[in-house]
């Protein structure tokens, strides 16, 4: 990425800026912020991004034309209460990144990413004080995310997610949802009328997943090489890959299957501690967050890609990024038959009952490894299916529809006011 010392306006006539407000990650390490981002400035409006800091990254830098001011990220963790603590931090730095990022003008857009639901308030204000318009844009579903992560927590907890995220469509002027369970949530939950809601698929950037050489050495010796890339959280799953190596590895005796385990959270290093007690170290790597180079080196030489995630509220209604990386990578998926992973994978995957557990998985891999013309198949649908229907190139331009229809809206507006 090319960096640079200025901010991007362009000065285009009809450019819009927009303000993009994410909490859950970091800003360019956020896949669909940053493929959002670079699609409003190749289209030459001027884009802010207020986020938590990155590894490396300091309180502003500008990349891609892109400016992005930064605040130190505190999250306590210790359940529900230091989610509050974090959020309450969040907003709050936030607030006062936005305020200074707004000395540089009005912004005509206000782009709120979630998780968590909290950013309609200055939505409100900027709407009050400037006209500014505000899209929601939908990446989870926070009253579920919760029942996934604390099954037994506060039914008062959840009552106050359902109320910000009620607060949050209330205010929005468009909502782009990630899937069409997403934005039925939007529509029947969210009260959003049909019109006001699009479906923009967090789809693959094929410029920048593009296979290269395998690597052999990868393979650590072993035949074939599976792989997981993603988060580490109570709801994703990699504890069954830890339980499926132990399967496939002590119980089952086979030593020719490699596993790379990619991606960090709060439950890598309890993961990690799993596979050691399990004495699994020569056989699942584990890394942590790796560099794209190491990513696609990874993803471009092993034969499975694995997307574990269980059954339950928030995943079966969810999209999962990883799902179509893989897909676009040409690796076939092994995944639970959950509703929007089907949807999303159909032929590419090889989908184990919900509910299964990690012998199922086990089993179902095995029988991946063991049949080549099948994964060569799957391979091919899976690449054919990100090209000509889920790649960003064509999710972007519905993306971009939004953004120019409310800034055209709030460009009209001054009109008529002057």
């Amino acid at each position: 990425m090319t960096r640079h010392t200025t901010p991007g306006a362009t000065g285009r006539p009809g450019a819009a800026r927009v303000l993009v407000v994410v909490q859950n990650l970091p800003v360019p390490f956020d896949r669909r912020v940053w493929l959002e981002c670079r699609t409003l400035r190749r289209a030459g409006h001027d884009v802010t991004v207020v986020c938590p800091r990155g590894s490396g990254t300091g309180r502003h830098q500008v990349v891609d034309g892109v400016s992005i001011h930064a605040y130190r990220p505190y999250a306590p963790g210790g359940g529900a209460l230091g989610y509050l603590t974090e959020y309450v931090w969040s907003f709050l730095a936030t607030a006062w990144l936005v305020l200074r990022a707004r000395r540089g003008g009005r912004f005509d857009v206000m782009q709120a990413c979630n998780p968590p639901d909290i950013f309609w308030p200055l939505a409100r204000w900027l709407r009050l004080r400037d006209g500014t318009r505000f899209l929601f844009d939908h990446h989870d579903l926070c009253p579920e995310l919760y029942e996934s992560r604390f099954p037994e927590g506060s039914r008062l907890a959840h009552r106050g997610l359902l109320a910000l995220e009620r607060a949050t469509f209330r205010t929005a002027d468009r909502v782009v949802s990630t899937n069409t369970s997403y934005a039925a949530v939007a529509v029947e939950r969210g009260g959003k009328a049909p019109e006001h809601v699009r479906v923009v698929r967090t789809g693959p950037d094929l410029e920048r997943l593009r296979a290269v050489e395998p690597d052999p050495a990868l393979r650590r010796g072993r035949r074939h090489l599976v792989a997981y890339l993603g988060v580490m959280g109570p709801q994703d799953g990699v504890d069954l890959v830890v339980a499926a190596a132990d399967v496939v590895v002590n119980r089952w005796g086979r030593d020719d299957v490699a596993f790379a385990v990619m991606g960090g959270g709060d439950c890598h290093a309890e993961l990690v501690a799993e596979r050691d007690r399990l004495g699994l170290q020569d056989a699942v790597e584990m890394p942590g967050r790796v560099s794209d180079e190491h990513m696609l080196a990874v993803l471009s030489t092993a034969d499975v890609g694995l997307s574990p995630d269980p059954s339950n509220p928030l995943n079966d209604v969810s999209t999962m990024n990883k799902t179509m990386e893989y897909m676009a990578l040409g690796l076939p998926v092994l995944a639970f038959d959950l509703p929007e992973t089907r949807v999303s994978a159909a032929d590419a995957a090889r989908f184990v009952p919900r509910g299964a557990g990690a012998e199922d998985y086990a089993r179902a891999l095995l029988e991946l490894l063991d049949d080549p013309e099948r994964r060569e198949q799957m391979s091919r649908t899976g690449r054919a299916r990100v090209e000509e229907e889920l790649a960003w190139v064509h999710q972007e331009q519905g993306y971009l529809a939004v953004v120019e229809e409310l800034a055209g809206r709030v460009r009209d507006l001054q009109e008529a006011q002057g």
